[in-house]
């Protein structure tokens, strides 16, 4: 048990001892840094079972603290706020009790149900892009902070690879491509079929504005372009099985999942299953026909069958069209039910999507429940906000959006030049350099994003985030790295390395500091899995580091004339370099040893 979970079964059994009372739970907070204390007790939530003066009730909880728990030290009052100062000896055996490997924070895997993480999803008619990133980034962090927690975590997405706007690509290479390949244009594929997603608007355009200059109403020449009215037929064609169309789908598709897996690649996440939207769009159709039979749809008089939700607070839903063909909720629901066949240990599922679909996912979990699935009560929509750049929104038919491979590429020039005006890697090789700048640059990039709450809106800044100052990657990456530097410097041996501080010899409040925020990490994991929130572990490891910064600047380590108090500095560095280490883990991003 951690310090607080000590106080908490202490304070509550001092309110039973007290004043007879039963009181469920115990509310903290930080001690304010005008106050003494390590931490604060807040006293006002118990007034509802606890009759009298908070002030009075925190004297005499803190009096029965003092007696009854050797780990506190002396108390004070403060209105309602009961400040506890903790021993210095219950820090050191705190420390002293960290195993020196990298499991500290991570539980070992329950025995529990497993979760399915679904992210990236794109669409096969462009490459990824800004806001692909900050998807791809959410989705793996969030399954990497679930399995710290101890779960069982399958990473999945389902790839669009079907309807209109892939074969407007492929009609507009089959009309303006002459035959070329991502080999003989050197692009890769994702990039040359996003082109010709481009061109096909390009062209539509031009047509549209043909027709309305011909008489036509706007809404007549939209439908009747040549050019989109040739690419429904193809989509006709692919779904009727075309051999011609479909040997066209599947190369094209080819060129880009490959750009895809190299863009995984350099972004660093992956996954254990794909699915495809070609193989589910049909699944579905067999649970509406139960539903239907079980009263939880019902069919209207053109056929078409719909579930009414408008006791729920939300409205009545289409679930099959009267020519019985499926709708994007049809094969979600099926999509759902077939994932859970495939991993028959799902027990919940998370779908990093972003929030303009909010109202989609509200019903299909709703539909899911009705259906009687046990799962389904664990179901959650990962719903974050967009990625907006200085300029504007971005629009991928119009051409304007940013790379993913582009700004991978920027981020890690600006992270070398930056280093290079730092001067520190002289002895570095080329590819030693390289290396460095897209750690730097990569580090920049996925902290930038992931630091703040999934649920708002990001105004990227390229620029901003590459700084070696501040609540950034790379100021973060810099203080591990000082960090390796001082132990190389110190160059302990293991046994030195195990000694143990003594019980004579006092913390300095720095150091006090620093165990403390340690012993928080465990419960910051455990946050950041049950708020599904990388933002927690990003801006947890800014605190420890800023703390770690001002430590390093008031406290001698390695110039310390204590040889027990130099060592026990060392150790403690050590470890803050871990619990960096092992954060970033969980975020995806890398440390370098050396900046």
């Amino acid at each position: 048990m951690n310090i607080q979970e000590v106080i908490e079964n202490k304070v509550i059994e001092a309110v039973a001892s007290l004043y007879d009372k039963t009181l469920p739970s115990v509310e903290f907070q930080p001690t304010r840094k005008d106050f003494k204390g390590d931490i604060t007790v807040v006293v006002f939530p118990m007034l509802r079972y606890i009759k009298g003066n908070p002030e009075q009730i925190g004297i005499q909880i803190g009096t029965y603290l003092e007696k009854e728990l050797n780990e506190v030290k002396e108390f004070n009052v403060i209105k309602g706020f009961l400040n506890l100062v903790i021993t210095d000896n219950y820090f050191k055996i705190f420390f002293n009790s960290i195993k020196d490997d990298e499991s500290y924070g991570r539980k070992p895997e329950q025995d529990r149900n497993a979760i399915l993480v679904e992210y990236s999803s794109p669409n096969t008619n462009k490459p990824l892009h800004l806001g692909h990133i900050r998807n791809n980034l959410l989705g793996y962090s969030v399954a990497e902070i679930l399995k710290a927690d101890g779960n069982r975590v399958y990473k999945t997405q389902i790839i669009n690879d079907r309807g209109i706007h892939i074969c407007k690509s492929m009609l507009a290479w089959q009309m303006f491509g002459n035959g070329e390949t991502p080999e003989s244009t050197g692009l890769k594929g994702d990039k040359l079929a996003g082109l010709y997603y481009v061109k096909f608007d390009k062209v539509y355009k031009e047509e549209v504005e043909k027709l309305l200059a011909a008489g036509k109403d706007k809404i007549e020449a939209e439908r009747e372009a040549p050019v989109l009215l040739k690419a429904q037929e193809m989509l006709r064609k692919w779904e009727a099985g075309d051999a011609e169309v479909v040997k066209l789908w599947k190369k094209m598709n080819s060129w880009v999942y490959a750009g895809f897996d190299e863009t995984y690649a350099n972004l660093g996440v992956n996954f254990d299953k794909l699915y495809y939207e070609s193989e589910t769009y049909l699944l579905g159709k067999d649970v509406i026909a139960e539903g239907i039979e079980n009263g939880v749809f019902y069919r209207k008089e053109d056929g078409s069958v719909w579930i009414d939700l408008t006791d729920e607070g939300l409205d009545e839903k289409i679930v099959l069209r009267a020519d019985g063909t499926a709708v994007y909720m049809t094969q979600d629901i099926g999509t759902a039910i077939q994932r859970v066949k495939d991993f028959p240990d799902i027990g919940g599922m998370v779908y990093t999507v972003g929030n303009e679909q909010d109202y989609h996912f509200k019903v299909l979990f709703l539909i899911l429940k009705k259906l009687g699935y046990s799962w389904a009560q664990h179901l959650y929509h990962l719903s974050y906000g967009m990625v907006d750049l200085p300029e504007g929104k971005m629009k991928s038919r119009e051409g304007t959006v940013v790379d993913a491979d582009d700004l991978i590429d920027e981020m890690t020039n600006t992270a070398a030049q930056i280093s290079e005006e730092l001067g520190k890697l002289d002895d570095y090789s080329e590819e030693e350099r390289k290396k460095l700048y897209r750690i730097i640059g990569l580090g920049a990039l996925k902290y930038y994003i992931l630091k703040v709450d999934p649920k708002k809106r990001i105004l990227f800044n390229p620029e901003e985030s590459v700084d070696f100052q501040g609540n950034t990657g790379p100021f973060i990456q810099y203080t591990y790295a000082r960090i390796q530097s001082i132990l190389r410097k110190a160059n302990l041996g293991a046994n030195d390395l195990v000694k143990k501080l003594g019980e004579s010899v006092g913390l300095h409040p720095k150091e006090k500091e620093l165990i403390k925020l340690l012993e928080i990490y465990p419960d910051t994991v455990k946050l950041a899995a049950e708020n599904y929130s990388p933002a927690l572990i990003a801006n947890y490891t800014y605190d420890l580091v800023k703390e770690f910064n001002s430590f390093y600047q008031q406290v001698s380590i390695l110039g310390e004339s204590e040889e027990e108090i130099r060592v026990f500095r060392v150790q403690l560095a050590k470890k803050v370099g871990e619990v960096i280490k092992s954060a970033f883990k969980l975020l995806g991003i890398q440390v370098p040893v050396r900046m």
